[in-house]
């Protein structure tokens, strides 16, 4: 089976979806991400937000209406990876270890600073008054959102392939300096898809909150979506005059909502004479008939919150099962693997509690088995069979040299985890190169699967560092 291509997208949390961004973000999103052959990350941008709105309210309400829209949209958040930004600690970690590589000058040359420069040039002041250093260092941010997670391809639009350039710039230059001929981090790529429709806005301009021209997505219910419609700028013609079709908004929003035939039959009625007034209430009709059953969804997620709560956490750990071991790697790369302080003191005691351990036992059938247990006891690794103890022990040993967290990479020649489907539900596997070495689960759902791994990496993590830290 060929590999997926991991395909990586991320919304800021500064205010309240609209229609445009349903139909040119969303929608072709969320049909990218049903593909079989793509791996999606899809994360809310809190982080982002920070640089453009300083209102504490504001952020926690979008951060919910963003969730709950892309939920009740269709987003199947067991089968991509769907998260907070914030609740991923490596991203922050990893944009300062990408800040130190990364030269001042392609900082200057990002968009969104010299618009900043020029615009306070055109109004006599500083080149540099209200910049701060988030929106100047913007784009290492939105480097490490990228690279955290190998992504190959970032849908954006043609205002943002800059940024994914510059991420590629600085993934170039860490792995020159740190990565002794492999790549550390992958390069993304930018995908820019010029048949995504850019909606119209009541004015006619581009749909946009910065124009205050924008249609509601499912705030307001269907009564705000009508109210929206009918302030539609039209011309004076009364019914029964031919229209243009193409002088206002109407036709295309309404292409963006209908079959092909359906928007050259609804053009076809203006240019015949269709009522302003009809041809506003068939557009409302068109649009409610597709986002009317996600509103519902949408209201019913935004009152019960705590189950958005408890999706972007799932999300969140099975992230991080892929950002702890990278950084981990990374950190080692670049000379940053000390022990954590007061293991040596833990081991020094003999306090096993406090860490993982290995065990091993002879099963039923003869052969024999480790078992990796967490410090509180759980059984977070069961071994395949073995000829002899000392097979066993040997592997113990090179998983206790190995570097716990560091040496997972997902990729074939090291060791790695890999998700599996048993007959039981869903487990996972250890293996070291083309060699298989252990297994854990099943689990009922792929989200405690995916948690039980991040468990497994801390766990060999911690173990790492306190046997380090005893021989020092």
């Amino acid at each position: 089976m060929s590999a997926r291509t991991r395909v990586l997208t991320g919304i800021t949390t500064t205010g309240t979806p609209h229609l445009g961004n349903y139909v040119g973000a969303i929608r072709p999103a969320l049909r990218m991400a049903q593909a079989v052959d793509v791996d999606a990350f899809f994360f809310l941008a809190d982080y982002h937000a920070l640089i453009k709105c300083d209102d504490p309210e504001r952020i926690a309400r979008s951060r919910l209406e963003i969730a709950a829209t892309w939920l009740a949209c269709g987003l199947d958040w067991q089968r991509v990876t769907f998260y907070r930004q914030s609740d991923i600690p490596e991203i922050p970690e990893l944009t300062w270890l990408l800040t130190c590589v990364t030269a001042k000058g392609l900082m200057n040359r990002a968009h969104a600073y010299k618009a900043a420069v020029d615009a306070n040039a055109a109004q006599g002041e500083d080149a540099d008054a209200g910049v701060t250093l988030g929106l100047y260092s913007y784009p290492v941010l939105m480097a490490a959102d990228i690279l955290m997670f190998g992504a190959q391809r970032v849908p954006v639009g043609r205002d943002q392939v800059q940024h994914i350039e510059m991420a590629r710039d600085i993934a170039q230059r860490f792995n020159h300096l740190y990565g002794a001929g492999k790549d550390l981090l992958t390069l993304p790529a930018a995908v820019v898809d010029e048949d995504v429709a850019t909606l119209p806005g009541l004015d006619g301009r581009k749909m946009s909150k910065s124009y205050d021209n924008t249609i509601p997505l499912f705030a307001g219910g269907p009564r705000a979506l009508e109210d929206a419609i009918a302030r539609i700028v039209t011309d004076s013609r009364r019914p029964g005059e031919p229209k243009d079709p193409d002088s206002n908004a109407l036709c295309a929003i309404y292409r963006a909502f209908a079959t092909r035939a359906q928007g050259d039959a609804y053009a076809a009625d203006l240019r015949a004479g269709l009522a302003w007034g009809e041809a506003k209430q068939r557009l409302a009709t068109q649009i409610e008939d597709e986002i009317g059953p996600m509103r519902a969804r949408y209201d019913r997620l935004t009152v019960e919150s705590n189950q958005i709560e408890e999706i972007l956490q799932e999300g969140a750990a099975k992230a991080r099962t892929l950002a702890a071991p990278l950084l981990a790697r990374l950190r080692q790369a670049i000379g940053l693997r000390a022990p954590q302080a007061g293991s040596a003191q833990v081991m020094r005691r003999n306090d096993s509690a406090r860490v993982g351990r290995f065990v091993t036992f002879r099963g039923k059938d003869g052969h024999f088995h480790f078992r990796f247990l967490g410090a509180d006891g759980a059984d977070l690794l069961l071994s395949v069979p073995f000829d002899t103890p000392k097979a066993a022990a040997d592997w113990i040993q090179v998983l206790d040299k190995a570097g716990g967290a560091a040496s997972f990479v997902w990729g074939p020649d090291n060791l790695h985890l890999r998700a599996a489907e048993h007959v039981g539900g869903h487990a996972f596997e250890l293996w070291f190169a083309h060699e298989r070495l252990a297994e854990a689960g099943p689990y009922a759902e792929a989200a405690a699967r995916d948690v039980a791994m991040l468990h497994l990496v801390d766990a060999l993590e911690a173990r790492w560092h306190a046997l380090l830290a005893a021989q020092s």
